[in-house]
């Protein structure tokens, strides 16, 4: 499979990749971190985009189009976005999307909340509102439908030593949370789909993704880990981290990370005094496949991917 599969041309730094389907083409839409940019402090991994690459070769390549435009409320203001959930349901796409205001330097002291916005076409977006979840810091907002109708959002809340949390919607505009669903250790990004029979949620928990299976989408069991051994394809020597995984049919899926390939250890890249090839990401695929009801992934696989 082709390696990278995709490297933001503007600041090196596309991370929290999600695919979404628009007719013919593939929308890869992503945080457009400013990894080239010095700045005080985190400052580089605040104030980002949302970038935008396109597909109309089932995923092989990959064209910019820009950002998305039209997200911040007031004139002007320049926000934070992160890790964007796009699904199209009801007739339309929604995007759920970590906000933060401003571009602050540092981790901690400022609230993280996750809007909802709407769109006929992955162009214009209308917001419909901010979702009250169990804390003002939150982000990283994974949907899915629920068998018996509606959806389940979960997300991580960082008041909650960053654990991922689920909340439910018959309607995606109003929401009752019901509380934590995985506590075993920090960590975010989760990822919700169907394959083999089974339902999983893979997590970002920093040193390679966490596996975990459902029959039920409510009780979960862990299996192990996934990308947490260095790959040997170009930019891919580091841990994949923040992953996306879309399903392609019944027994095969993709799942979408990003890296940063020139860091060593756990690969996150955040620390304020780490130089641009330690700052920098790439966007990465490797194939899914159940066997014998056990996820797995080799990222090593000479394939291509075909996303049908």
């Amino acid at each position: 499979m082709h390696a990278p599969l995709f490297v933001d041309p503007v600041h090196g730094g596309g991370t929290d990749p999600v695919l979404v389907r628009r007719g013919e083409e593939w929308w890869l839409v992503y945080t457009q971190r400013r990894a080239r940019v010095e700045e005080p402090g985190v400052a580089w991994v605040h104030g980002s985009d949302l970038g935008v690459a396109v597909s109309t070769d089932r995923g092989r390549t990959w064209e910019y189009r820009g950002v998305i435009e039209g997200l911040d409320l007031e004139p002007g203001r320049r926000d934070t976005f992160w890790a964007p959930e796009i699904v199209h349901e009801r007739g339309e796409f929604h995007m759920f999307v970590s906000h933060i205001e401003g571009v602050p330097e540092q981790w901690a002291g400022h609230e993280r909340v996750i809007r909802h916005y709407a769109s006929p076409d992955l162009e214009a977006w209308a917001y419909r509102g901010e979702v009250p979840l169990s804390s003002r810091y939150v982000i990283d907002a994974c949907l899915h439908p629920l068998p018996d109708g509606g959806y389940r959002l979960w997300y991580k809340d960082e008041a909650d030593e960053s654990h991922t949390w689920a909340a439910d919607s018959g309607d995606l505009d109003s929401w009752t949370v019901l509380g934590p669903v995985l506590t075993h250790r920090p960590h975010e990004g989760p990822n919700v789909f169907e394959l083999g029979g089974r339902y999983w949620m893979v997590v970002d928990e920093w040193r390679g993704q966490g596996v975990f299976w459902s029959a039920d989408l409510t009780t979960w069991t862990r299996q192990g880990l996934i990308l947490d051994q260095p790959g040997t394809r170009p930019e891919d020597a580091t841990i994949g981290l923040h992953a996306d995984v879309v399903v392609v049919d019944p027994e095969t899926a993709y799942v979408v990370y990003f890296t940063h390939p020139g860091t060593s250890g756990d690969g996150t890249g955040a620390a304020p005094d780490r130089s641009y090839d330690q700052r920098r990401s790439v966007i990465q695929a490797a194939r899914l496949r159940v066997q014998d009801g056990v996820l797995t992934c080799d990222r090593d696989e000479d394939t291509a991917i075909d996303l049908g």
